[in-house]
């Protein structure tokens, strides 16, 4: 029997109508939280008994909590370059903070960074997500470059609010493209509006959100209120407690929950990817060794230490600027309904390089449509909390004078091996028996050691890992000053 034409029409409108919903909302969404500066012994999750984050205990009920969590870098350009490209930092030239650090006396020179933005020779998550056929936003800081070409617009972010300096109050000038917030709003809550703005203006197709904080990096400050709730509330034995920092803490949290809840209210939340995460350790004073409270509340701790100490990473060692545990390991809480179990614990070793590969498989690109890189995808680990990435390799390089003098690192396992590049010295550590690197087991395991610094070395060679250099201008008395870095053009936030 012959069908009619119409009828044809009419069958093939039907069918393609009715599939369309199926494969509408296919890919899930993926919003990607990143505080900065935020240490790992920082949140109740980690054992701190003075901050508050309900929000994230929420998230972490909700999903994974990671306990070998790591930046790739201990400063924060190098680990968001890491995040964006799944690359190592050491092979894209960016080894410090843009543009860097500088001791012009010392015995060595720092390396220097081989380029002062994002190189535009890589895959940003935002273009390999709008290949995918998502919408990309990214709000907060970017800290990659400041030229046209480096900046979120052109990197593949279909919208973007960024800034280049920023007060927690008074920013709204520095913002680009500049923004209109009301003058007594804080920083923070400013990019959550706009994060969750986003979300509602894309909610009928995949999107993909960076909300990039500012919140806990120096100079301290929040609003006064909130301060006040800290300063009033009993201190915790052997933690600092400084009020200005807890009150910085809760407000990350707000924007966690205040996210949440939006793809929540959206009927978003069962079809969304959520990561948490930091960029760095936690700092505890600045290198500069000035205080840390901005001069608005200033008076706070005027005549109190905590006008100089921001935190503890205790029971870790270390903290910002350097490859001790308190340097690299992160908070990290990842959910995704129906696809990972909620309220588990993973203590599989994993990366900032792995986001990129593990957002690309979430998006169902195929293995020939992403560039190659270092990170693995931690899809399985997500979906069967197992510890398949346990015993590979992560690797460190900061050559940079910082918290500490130029230094690699690679964890393989339980051992850590550090390679000090100033004197050549190294250390290893058992992080399974010894989390806060007490004792140097060097000289007690020599194979163990030798194994890992070959490993350490050829991977340094593999990467074409910038190196320090000696300095003929090196001054035994003027060692420790501070100088300007040669790449500094302007002021660049720390």
């Amino acid at each position: 029997m012959r069908i009619p034409p119409i009828l044809i029409f009419f069958i093939f409108c039907f069918t393609a109508c009715k599939a369309q919903p199926e494969t509408k909302n296919e890919q899930p969404n993926i919003v990607f939280i990143l505080a900065d500066d935020l240490g790992w012994a920082d949140l109740p999750l980690y054992g701190n008994r003075f901050n508050e984050a309900p929000n994230l205990e929420k998230l972490a009920r909700q999903g994974v909590k990671f306990n070998n969590a790591y930046a790739a870098n201990p400063v924060c350009s190098p680990t968001r370059a890491s995040i964006q490209t799944g690359l190592y930092p050491a092979r894209m030239g960016i080894n410090d903070w843009i543009p860097g650090h500088w001791r012009p006396y010392e015995n060595v020179l720092a390396a220097i960074n081989t380029v002062q933005h994002l190189p535009h020779d890589t895959e940003t998550l935002g273009e390999l997500l709008k290949k995918a056929g998502y919408t990309t936003g990214f709000f907060g800081k970017w800290h990659l470059g400041n030229d046209e070409k480096s900046k979120p617009k052109n990197r593949g972010y279909d919208e973007s609010v960024i800034f280049d300096s920023a007060p927690f109050f008074g920013y709204q000038t520095s913002m680009q493209p500049k923004q209109d917030f009301p003058k007594d709003m804080v920083l923070s809550e400013a990019l959550t509006n706009l994060s969750t703005n986003f979300i509602s203006q894309n909610k009928d197709k995949p999107f993909f959100l960076f909300l990039s904080h500012f919140d806990v990096h120096v100079q301290l400050d929040a609003q006064d209120q909130l301060i006040q709730k800290y300063l009033s509330k009993p201190k915790v034995k052997n933690y600092p407690c400084n009020a200005i920092y807890a009150a910085m803490i809760e407000n990350i949290d707000n924007s966690v929950g205040a996210v949440m809840d939006k793809l929540e209210a959206l009927n978003l939340a069962d079809n969304t990817l959520v990561v948490f995460f930091s960029d760095n350790g936690g700092l505890i004073k600045r290198f500069d060794e000035i205080p840390l409270i901005h001069q608005r509340s200033a008076h706070i701790y005027a005549n109190d230490t905590l006008q100089y100490i921001a935190t503890s990473n205790a029971p870790l060692k270390g903290e910002k600027g350097n490859l001790y545990e308190g340097g690299i390991k992160e908070p990290m809480l990842v959910k995704w309904p129906n696809h990972i179990k909620a309220g588990a614990t993973s203590n599989a070793m994993v990366s900032s390089i792995d986001f990129f590969p593990t957002f690309a498989e979430v998006a169902g690109l195929s293995k020939k449509a992403q560039p190659k890189v270092d990170g693995k995808s931690i899809l399985q680990i997500l979906s069967e909390n197992e510890k398949t990435a346990e015993h590979r390799p992560l690797f460190w390089h900061y050559p940079v004078y910082h918290h500490s003098v130029p230094a690699s690192a690679v964890r393989v396992g339980d051992y850590k091996l550090i390679e000090f590049l100033d004197d050549k010295h190294i250390e290893l550590y058992n992080l399974k028996t010894d989390i806060g690197e007490t004792t140097d087991l060097s000289v007690k395991h020599p194979k163990k050691a030798k194994e890992l610094l070959g490993l350490l070395q050829k991977w340094q060679k593999n990467t074409n890992a910038a190196m320090p250099t000696k300095n003929p201008n090196f001054n035994p008395e003027r060692r420790y000053e501070w100088g300007k870095h040669p790449d500094a053009t302007k002021e660049v936030i720390r």
